[in-house]
């Protein structure tokens, strides 16, 4: 084996955001680029000398080149043993549970999520660690703070393995052991519900659903389960094929990137139940006849009925929300009994209370949700979750929904994004909402008074790491809730998200429209920001 030291210059643009490293595809394929950065990855968890790596990405352009790469580089840096899905395919779920089942001790994730793919758009990678969860805070600035030292990298000089094929090859000291990237997924789902139910559910003449895999990776996936395994008809599962470009539409399961979906949905052929996931496979959206289950009822209603899936049946430890995420999921916690956490936005946030058993459920607003069977949000899970509840209590997801309203209340919940603002413009905004904060409480405000605002901070019960500056909350004496923050995901500008959420209890008024029912909320939001002058734009790029 022929191993080579190259020589590279350090990026000064390496700094993870989210959920990894995200940019343009161009800029990924710049000289050295990702070389360096898996190299910091390397160095910085401590080499790969008698280790084992699971690799794998959503498929998207640039996936299959740059696994090549990842394996020569993994194989130079001494790595024993790596996973890699056949064809170099595998979701973001599935990669953590297989991290946990090999035992292994990280994993490199090539995805950039819900970003759009092709030549022209965006491509990713993160470095999950051996619990199978994203690499936590202390450890993504420590990567970042190699990246800036990188003066060279290790490479294999050896030609492609053939990653299509099942099996085990040698790539020198290292076995490269090629896995079906579906079967394990699949057998773990087996363990957390009722197959044989669902199985009656998805073949009975009654019920039909239709699930959208956005020519991502959940295709293989969703196929694999609800067709092959559970008898679903053949079709169900529509745009199931894995396309580098995504077929040209951004795989971001929401109302207006899914709005085909939704018109169906809300049209005279709309089936009983329909769902999407996204890019990498961890997010979901849920959606009855004419009726769209926001993520933060939906995490709630699973954890309302979680005693219904076997995986769940014994009771839930505790749930967990991200700060943006509304408030439905700490009602159901209240009546359970059981501790409801507020994390910052990033899967990240969850690990230690997933891996403390201090919860079983988690999600977020941004169409994420998932439990301590991975250490990821996981929307293939959602959906067969949601599939349980419709076949044990025999409803469909409207009355699913209203039952829910009727015993909480509702919580009415909007996302406003400025996408691609201009960044310098958007941190002076948010600067400008720190600086009143200290003020706010007291002052009347969409016809109640504020009061309490701040700067979310979050310390982690676990291990007492900080995390400040995480969005700007503004609370009303109503109950109703306005939060302002900066996207970590995008890779053009900046992303503003402006979270509006009122409660109400009163059964007579569940029916009203979302967004009237948020209207006042949403100028007092802008007015609050100066949106128009600050940012230039009177309205939201997207409103979900």
């Amino acid at each position: 084996m022929n191993v080579l030291t190259m020589p590279a210059r350090p990026y000064d643009d390496q700094r993870p955001g989210t959920s990894g490293l995200r940019k343009p595809v161009a800029i990924f394929r710049q000289q050295h680029y990702l070389e360096n950065y898996l190299q910091a990855i390397f160095e910085t968890v401590g080499g790969g000398a008698n280790r084992t790596l699971v690799i794998g990405g959503d498929g998207r352009f640039y996936n299959h080149e740059a696994i090549q790469i990842a394996i020569r580089m993994a194989a130079a840096n001494g790595y024993k043993h790596l996973v890699v899905g056949r064809e170099g395919l595998l979701s973001t779920p599935a990669a953590s549970h297989l991290i946990r089942k090999r035992g292994a001790d990280g994993g490199l994730i090539f995805s950039a999520s819900h970003n759009p793919g092709g030549p022209e758009g965006d491509f990713g990678i993160k470095y999950n660690s051996s619990t199978g969860g994203p690499a936590s805070e202390a450890l993504s600035q420590s990567i970042y703070a190699r990246s800036k030292r990188i003066a060279a990298y290790r490479f294999v000089d050896e030609p492609d393995i053939d990653i299509d094929r099942l099996g085990k090859v040698s790539l020198g000291e290292t076995e490269v052991e090629v896995v079906d990237p579906v079967s394990d997924y699949a057998e773990l789902m087996e363990t957390l519900f009722d197959f044989e139910r669902l199985a009656e559910l998805l073949t009975s003449t009654s019920f039909k659903m239709r699930f959208d895999a956005m020519h991502a990776i959940t295709g293989p996936y969703a196929r694999a389960i609800l067709e092959e395994r559970l008898g679903a008809p053949v079709g169900t599962v529509i745009n199931g094929k894995p396309l580098p470009d995504f077929g040209g539409a951004k795989p971001d399961p929401n109302l207006v990137r899914s709005r085909s979906l939704v018109d169906f949905m809300f049209g005279q052929d709309a089936v009983n139940f329909a769902a999407a996931s996204d890019g990498d496979g961890d997010r979901n959206m849920i959606l009855g006849r004419k009726m769209f289950v926001t993520p933060s009822d939906s995490l709630a209603v699973l954890a309302a009925n979680a005693h219904v899936a076997p995986g769940y049946s014994g009771g839930l430890a505790g749930v967990a929300r991200s700060m943006p995420t509304s408030r439905a999921l700490d009602r159901v916690a209240q009546e359970l009994g059981i501790p409801c956490f507020e994390t910052p936005t990033g899967w990240k946030f969850f690990g230690n209370l997933l891996d403390t058993g201090r919860i079983t459920l988690c999600g977020e607003e941004s169409f994420g949700t998932g439990s301590d069977h991975v250490r990821e949000k996981d929307g293939l899970w959602a959906v067969l979750f949601w599939l349980t509840i419709i076949a044990v209590r025999g409803m469909p997801v409207h009355r699913i929904i209203k039952d829910h309203w009727d015993r909480y209340g509702r919580h009415f919940y909007a996302r406003h994004d400025y996408e691609a603002v201009d960044a310098a413009a958007a941190n002076s905004l948010m600067d400008a909402l720190r600086d009143q904060v200290g003020d706010m409480a007291g002052k009347r405000l969409a016809g109640s008074i504020v009061s309490m605002a701040d700067d979310f901070s979050y310390t982690d019960p676990v291990d007492r790491s900080v995390a400040e500056r995480q969005g700007i909350r503004v609370l009303l004496e109503d109950g109703s809730r306005i939060v302002y923050r900066l996207s970590g995901t995008g890779t053009g500008g900046a992303t503003l998200r402006i979270y509006l959420e009122r409660y109400e209890a009163r059964a007579w008024l569940h029916d009203k429209d979302a967004r009237k029912a948020l209207n006042d909320l949403s100028f007092a939001a802008s007015s609050l920001a100066e949106i128009p002058a600050r940012l230039g734009r009177e309205r939201p790029s997207l409103v979900i």
